[in-house]
C-alpha cells in the first residue's frame, strides 16, 4: 500500500468516525428526524456541487426508481436509527456497533440472497455479537432499557448497510451499472425525499431549530459535507486504488476514531469493554472480509460500508 493510499484509508476513518461525535452533538437539540435530514439534505446538495466537477452528468440510464429506494435503505433509514441512537448512546458505542456492518452483510446474504455461510463467517457473527454484548453490559453506560433501545436502533441501520450491498448488485450492477458517485448522488435525494416528511412532523410536534446554536449547526454542516459527501468521493478513490477488499480495512479503523473523538471533544468515559468489546467484533469482522472468503460477498459488504 502506497504512503498516500495509507493517508487516505486513515482521513477516511477518522472522518467516518466523527460523524458520530457530530451526530451525538446535533440529535440530543435538533431531534433525530430533523438531524438525519439535515445531513441527507446538506450531502445531497454538496454532491450535486460536485457531480460537474468530477464530469459526471445526471443520467441515471432508466435507473432513478431504484437508486432513489437504494437510498431509503443505505442512508435514510440508518443516519434516522444512528441519530435515535445517539439520545442515549456516547459516540463511541455507535462506532463500535457500526463495524458489525459486514456480520450483517453475511446474516442477510445467507437468509436472502443464497450465498454460502462457511464456518469462519458463522463464528464471526458469533463473535461480533459477543462483542456487542460486552459493550452494553460492561461499558462505562450503565445497562438499561434505553441503552438496550439504542443498540438496537445501530444494529438496525448495519441491518440496512448490508442489505444494501446486495440491493445494489441486483438493482445496479447487474443491470449495466452506473458511476459509483452517480448513485450515491442519486441515493441522497431518495433519502432526502423519505426523510423530509418525518422532519416535518418532527418539527410540527416541537420546534428545535431554534434552540440550535452556532455548534450544533456547525456539526451539521461537517455531518453533511465532511462525513458524507465528502467521504463518498474519497471512498470511491480508495477503492479505485486499493479495490474494494483492501479498503475495507477502513472497517477496523472507524471505532478506535469515533472513540477517540467522543472521549476528547465529548468527555466520553472509556473503559477495557471499549478494547473487548472492539477487539472482538474486530476479530469477527476479519474472519468474513479475510481473502479466502468469497468474492461475491465481499463485495456486496463493500458496497454497504460505503454508505456510512
Amino acid at each position: 500500500m502506497k504512503l498516500a493510499d495509507l493517508a487516505r484509508l486513515l482521513a477516511l476513518a477518522a472522518i467516518w468516525g466523527a460523524s458520530f461525535l457530530f451526530i451525538r452533538i446535533g440529535a440530543p437539540v435538533l431531534g433525530p428526524m430533523p438531524t438525519a435530514f439535515v445531513r441527507v439534505f446538506i450531502g445531497a446538495v454538496t454532491l450535486a456541487a460536485c457531480l460537474p466537477l468530477l464530469r459526471l452528468r445526471w443520467d441515471m440510464r432508466g435507473k432513478w426508481p431504484a437508486v432513489l429506494v437504494l437510498g431509503v435503505v443505505n442512508s435514510g433509514i440508518p443516519f434516522a436509527m444512528y441519530a435515535i441512537a445517539a439520545l442515549w448512546l456516547p459516540a463511541g458505542y455507535s462506532a463500535v456497533f457500526n463495524a458489525m456492518t459486514p456480520l450483517m452483510g453475511v446474516l442477510i446474504g445467507a437468509l436472502a440472497f443464497s450465498e454460502r455461510l462457511t464456518r469462519a463467517k458463522a463464528l464471526g457473527v458469533l463473535l461480533g455479537v459477543a462483542g456487542v454484548a460486552v459493550l452494553t453490559r460492561t461499558g462505562p453506560v450503565a445497562f438499561s432499557a434505553d441503552v438496550l433501545l439504542g443498540a438496537l436502533a445501530c444494529l438496525v441501520a448495519t441491518a440496512c448497510y448490508g442489505l444494501s450491498g446486495f440491493l445494489a448488485r441486483r438493482w445496479i450492477t447487474e443491470r449495466g451499472g452506473l458511476d459509483s458517485r452517480l448513485v450515491a448522488a442519486g441515493s441522497m435525494v431518495g433519502a432526502t425525499l423519505f426523510l423530509l416528511p418525518f422532519c416535518v412532523a418532527a418539527l410540527w410536534r416541537h420546534n428545535t431549530l431554534p434552540d440550535a446554536g452556532a455548534g450544533v449547526w456547525a456539526a451539521m454542516i461537517g455531518l453533511g459535507v465532511l462525513c458524507t459527501a465528502l467521504a463518498y468521493i474519497l471512498y470511491y478513490r480508495l477503492i479505485a486504488d486499493l479495490g474494494p477488499v483492501r479498503s475495507l480495512a477502513v472497517t477496523f479503523l472507524i471505532p478506535p476514531f469515533g472513540i477517540v473523538w467522543g472521549a476528547v471533544f465529548l468527555g466520553e468515559a472509556l473503559s477495557w469493554a471499549h478494547a473487548v468489546g472492539g477487539a472482538l467484533i474486530g476479530v469477527a469482522v476479519w474472519l468474513v472480509l479475510r481473502p479466502v472468503a468469497g468474492a461475491v460477498q465481499q463485495s456486496a459488504a463493500a458496497g454497504a460500508i460505503a454508505k456510512r
